[in-house]
């Protein structure tokens, strides 16, 4: 059994509104890592003053051992910390017997509860703020199905310190839940709709995925043009200005549309909310009317940060590619971004190194923008392919409005007048192909009233 505590003295008193906090975690086998809790933890709002850590089977009672909470609650006092950050599933019961060997006053908050009030700072849209509350309900529900069994069975509702249990808290939530998924579900068809519209008008749709700080919000601001096309038909937090340069998990929580600029295929490109380690299912299937955005596109760009260790770009690898091939029938193009981080010959070490689980990725540096037109070339050449057609008008005014139109939806390689007739060549999705030949059989021939 193995652990470490560290803690930062401080001689100034915290302010009411100072969030400080000591992160802990638990791990069964090897050393535990922090940096993603800690990142997690500012992210909220929390100014981390202390580090602790344990290697051994989980406590049923308290998910450290009784010996380790005691040093827990010695660097809560150390370092005047008034939140404890656990990154473990911890349990109602093992929250309030840690909570009771802390401080009065200091709140033990669990990794889960940590991410949903993250998302709950960052739901600027109806449609986040309805995932939150769900993720959120589905949270308590176990903890409100624990209550009702341990009231029932020793009769003593607040049974451990969990709170007075009332039978209709944990049918209120199913409640709840039901509705808000209904609410979802309306506004999922409503996206769908529109999704399939933009494909009717001759858009590709390119989604961006990729864990939470990848760069995927700087690389859609390289690859979109100036026109917005918001999901949200709100303006998008990463579209400000400053959003690009944020060193901050969860920059992005709802979806953003923008048209991205290609040589010849009209793209509108979303990014979404990142993925995250060890999401339980519940967590994600609140986001999965978000997770629609990634799943129905043509093509989706995994967005993976180069600069990472190796084991650790193969782990985010392997789990992104769990959870979009579990649904997702697009193809995928891995991008290897932030390699102006890289020494030389690290680029090339590491594609070795990732070859079987990303065979083929382009290297980009969404800051620097380098790679960037190489990603362009590829989108391209992954969307599925168009279709060639060559449709002979007559001069009308009727027929100059379809050119127009196939100019809009596709990509005119030639376009000859002669003879009273104009000759249009050109490449476009087979349902654009399909609309142009019935627009064309309904023209009246040159002349005619």
């Amino acid at each position: 059994m193995t652990g470490s505590v560290e803690g930062r003295d401080t001689d100034t008193e915290p302010t009411a509104a100072e969030r400080r906090a000591v992160v802990a975690k638990r791990v069964e086998s090897g050393s535990a890592d922090l940096t993603e809790i800690t990142q997690l933890a500012a992210a909220a709002g929390y100014d981390v003053v202390g580090e602790l850590t344990q290697t051994r089977t989980e406590d049923a009672a308290f998910m450290f051992g009784e010996g380790k909470v005691a040093e827990l609650r010695d660097l809560v006092r150390r370092t005047d910390a008034n939140a404890v950050i656990i990154d473990n599933d911890v349990g109602p019961y093992q929250t309030f017997n840690i909570g009771g060997e802390l401080p009065e006053g200091v709140e033990v908050i669990d990794r889960f509860a940590l991410i949903l009030e993250i998302f709950g700072q960052r739901a600027n849209t109806r449609k986040a703020q309805l995932q939150v509350e769900l993720a959120e309900l589905r949270y308590e529900l176990p903890r409100a199905e624990a209550k009702a069994s341990l009231a029932k069975r020793d009769e003593r509702p607040g049974f451990m310190g969990l709170g007075e249990y009332d039978e209709s808290v944990e049918r209120d939530i199913k409640r709840q839940i039901s509705e808000i998924r209904d609410e979802l579900a309306s506004i999922a068809e409503k996206e769908e709709a529109r999704r399939e519209q933009r494909r009717d008008s001759g858009f590709d749709l390119v989604a961006l995925a990729g864990y939470t700080n990848a760069g995927k919000s700087t690389l859609m601001r390289r690859l979109a043009a100036e026109i917005d096309v918001d999901e949200n038909a709100e303006r998008h937090p990463d579209l400000d200005t400053t959003a690009e340069s944020q060193d901050m998990l969860f920059t992005t929580l709802g979806t953003t549309t923008r048209r991205a600029e290609m040589e010849k295929r009209d793209v509108l490109l979303t990014d979404t909310v990142g993925f995250i380690a060890d999401l339980p299912h519940w967590l994600v299937e609140s986001f999965e009317s978000t997770l629609d955005s990634v799943y129905r596109a043509d093509l989706v760009l995994l967005v993976v940060d180069a600069s990472e260790p190796v084991e650790t770009m193969r782990e985010k690898l392997v789990t992104s590619h769990d959870t979009l091939y579990e649904r997702n029938e697009a193809p995928v193009v891995t991008v290897f971004n932030k390699v102006d981080r890289l020494a030389p010959g690290e680029l090339a070490d590491k594609r070795a190194a990732l070859s079987g689980v990303a065979p083929d990725p382009v290297a980009v540096s969404a800051k620097t923008s380098a790679g960037v037109a190489e990603l362009r070339d590829r989108v391209e050449a992954e969307l599925p392919d168009w279709e060639r057609e060559r449709l002979v008008l007559p001069l009308s005014d009727d027929a100059m409005s379809l050119v127009s139109w196939i100019h809009d939806h596709g990509h005119v390689e030639a376009e000859t007048y002669a003879d009273d007739q104009v000759t249009l060549d050109f490449e476009a999705k087979p349902s654009i192909v399909a609309r142009a030949r019935s627009k064309a059989a309904g023209l009246a021939p040159a002349g005619s009233t």
